[in-house]
C-alpha cells in the first residue's frame, strides 16, 4: 500500500511549523495537511506570499524537506456560500487562494464545505434543510441549489485550471452533507475537479457507514480523514440530531472561532455522540478492512488524522490516533 499517512495541523496551531512537523514525524507520520483559511486561522502557511513568489514557495517547501515531511493538503473548511458577508466573501476568497496556492505549490488536495445558503435571496443567515418533508423545505432546498450549483461550478474550473482537486467534506450543516447530495452536486455542476473528502466520523455521525460509502462513491473519494466517533448512551432519548448545545460566553478564551464574532458552542452534559482519537469509536480490524476498501479505489490516496478529541491533549490525541491508524494500516500490509 502506498498511503501518505499524515496529519492536519490544525490542532497545533500553537506551534510554528517546523515545531508541528516534528511532532508528525516523531509519531511516525510522514504528511502534513495545513490550514489555509475558513473557519479557523492559518498560522502554518503564508498564502499570499506562496502565491505571489516562487522564492517564497522555495522557503516554505524546504521547511518540510528539512524536518522530512511531505505537504499533502491545503484545508480551508468554512461556509463560502452563506448570506452573512462577514462569513463567506472571506471563505470564498480563501477556497479560491487556497486552489491558488496549492497549484503553486505542486500540491493536488484542497479540502473544503459546500456550505449553507439561507432560505432565499434576503435570508440574513444560514438554514440547514435536513428532512424536507414539508413543502416549504422543499421550496428552501430548491432555491439553496440554485446558489451552490454556479459556486461550484466556478471553483471546478479553478480547481482545473489549477491541476487541484477540491475535497469537500460529506458534513452535516452543509447542502452537501451525505453521498445523495455529493452525487447531485457532481450532476448538476458536470464537475471534474470535485471530489470528497471521506471522513469517516461525520458518516458515522449521520449512521451512515463509511465503508459501504466508500465503495459507492469510488473514484470520488479524493482525500481521507482519518477521525473516529462514539456513541454515548446519551443517544437513546436525544437521537442522533440534537439541538441542545449552549453559548459561550464572548469572553472566554481559547475558542474555536468559525465566522468574525461566531464560536464554537457548547456540548450537551449527556451528549449522544462525540468525536474520539482515532480507533476508540472502531476497533483496528474495522479500521483495516477501511483501508483495504479504499486501497481497491486509489492506492495513492492522502489520509490524515484530524484530532478533535476534547479529552485527549492535542499532542496526546495525535500519538494516540497514529499509533491506531499505522496498527491498522500493517494489517492490510
Amino acid at each position: 500500500m502506498s498511503f501518505t499517512y499524515g496529519a492536519y495541523t490544525a490542532c497545533l496551531q500553537d506551534r510554528s511549523l517546523g515545531e508541528a512537523l516534528d511532532v508528525l514525524k516523531r509519531i511516525g507520520l510522514s504528511g502534513a495537511e495545513v490550514n489555509a483559511g475558513g473557519f479557523i486561522p492559518s498560522p502554518h502557511i503564508p498564502v499570499d506570499a506562496v502565491i505571489g513568489s516562487k522564492a517564497a514557495r522555495e522557503e516554505y517547501l524546504g521547511v518540510f524537506d528539512e524536518h522530512g515531511i511531505k505537504l499533502t493538503g491545503l484545508n480551508t473548511s468554512g461556509n463560502p456560500v452563506s448570506p452573512l458577508p462577514n462569513e463567506s466573501i472571506l471563505h470564498a476568497q480563501d477556497l479560491r487562494k487556497a486552489i491558488k496556492a496549492a497549484g503553486a505549490l505542486g500540491v493536488r488536495d484542497v479540502v473544503a464545505m459546500s456550505g449553507t445558503p439561507g432560505t432565499d435571496p434576503s435570508a440574513k443567515y444560514p438554514t440547514w434543510i435536513v428532512n424536507p418533508w414539508n413543502g416549504i423545505d422543499q421550496e428552501i432546498l430548491d432555491y439553496q441549489w440554485t446558489v451552490v450549483v454556479p459556486f461550484f461550478k466556478e471553483i471546478d474550473a479553478l480547481a482545473r485550471d489549477n491541476d487541484v482537486n477540491v475535497n469537500l467534506e460529506l458534513h452535516p450543516r452543509n447542502l452537501v452533507f451525505n453521498v445523495p447530495s455529493f452525487e447531485r452536486l457532481i450532476e448538476e455542476t458536470g464537475a471534474t475537479n470535485i471530489k470528497v473528502n471521506l471522513d469517516p466520523s461525520h458518516l458515522f455521525w449521520q449512521q451512515a457507514e463509511p465503508i459501504e460509502a466508500a465503495k459507492r462513491l469510488g473514484a470520488y473519494v479524493g482525500h481521507v480523514h482519518a477521525k473516529d466517533t462514539r456513541l454515548f448512551p446519551g443517544v437513546a432519548y436525544r437521537g442522533v440530531l440534537d439541538t441542545d448545545f449552549g453559548h459561550v460566553p464572548a469572553d472566554v478564551p481559547g475558542q474555536t472561532p468559525v465566522a468574525a464574532g461566531y464560536y464554537v458552542t457548547a456540548w450537551p452534559q449527556d451528549p449522544a455522540w462525540r468525536f474520539v482519537a482515532f480507533g476508540l469509536g472502531h476497533d483496528t480490524d474495522y479500521w483495516a478492512e477501511f483501508l483495504r476498501t479504499l486501497q481497491a479505489i486509489n492506492p495513492d490516496l492522502i489520509v490524515n488524522i484530524e484530532h478533535e478529541d476534547a479529552e485527549y491533549g492535542n499532542v496526546e490525541g495525535l500519538e494516540l490516533s497514529a499509533g491506531n491508524l499505522l496498527a491498522a494500516a500493517a494489517k492490510v500490509g
